[in-house]
């Protein structure tokens, strides 16, 4: 729903007219040159639409959460985002067909990436948030899990693998 515009104050400094809605957020503004611009907000006062003298418009729409889901305006760009049920964005794609895709674990930690680059990672976390695995599109991996009988840790670059040992001083 969009919250009406209602003259409840105004600003005439430097000529300029400025209106508010019964939440205080602008809602349309007009300068001494002409220039104007409007803005509209849903319930939980996010902006929703705004418009200018210039002909320019962008509409947004959003979930819930108060989450961006959606993007649009008069010069045909758009994105699109999907989140999951914690607020993670997990979705984005736009009109210049750029997209990715994230996914979580259960305590919110990104284990996942793609883009449409090609470009893509993987990561592993232990009980305490530690990240212990990376892996990506590059090549490059970093192996921080416990190996059985050696407890070890290994870091491949470029395909060649190292094993870390600690070295007494």
């Amino acid at each position: 729903m969009t919250t009406v515009a209602k003259l409840l104050k105004h600003d005439f400094t430097k000529g300029d007219l400025k209106l508010y809605d019964t939440n205080g957020k602008q809602t349309y503004s007009e300068d001494s040159d002409g220039y104007w611009y409007k803005y509209e907000y849903d319930t939980n006062g996010n902006s929703t639409y705004y418009e200018d003298s210039n002909e320019y418009w962008s509409k947004r729409e959003y979930n819930s959460n108060g989450k961006e889901t959606y993007f649009e305006d008069s010069d045909g760009h758009w994105s699109k985002r999907e989140y999951n049920s914690n607020c993670n964005q997990t979705y984005f794609k736009s009109s210049n067909g750029y997209w990715y895709k994230k996914e979580f674990d259960s305590n919110g930690k990104e284990t996942y990436f793609e883009g449409s680059n090609g470009y893509w990672y993987k990561k592993e976390f232990d009980s305490n948030g530690n990240e212990i695995y990376y892996e990506n599109s590059k090549g490059t991996v970093s192996d921080n899990r416990p190996k059985p009988n050696c407890g070890g840790k290994t870091v491949t670059i470029d395909g060649i693998e190292y094993e870390l040992k600690a070295k007494k001083q």
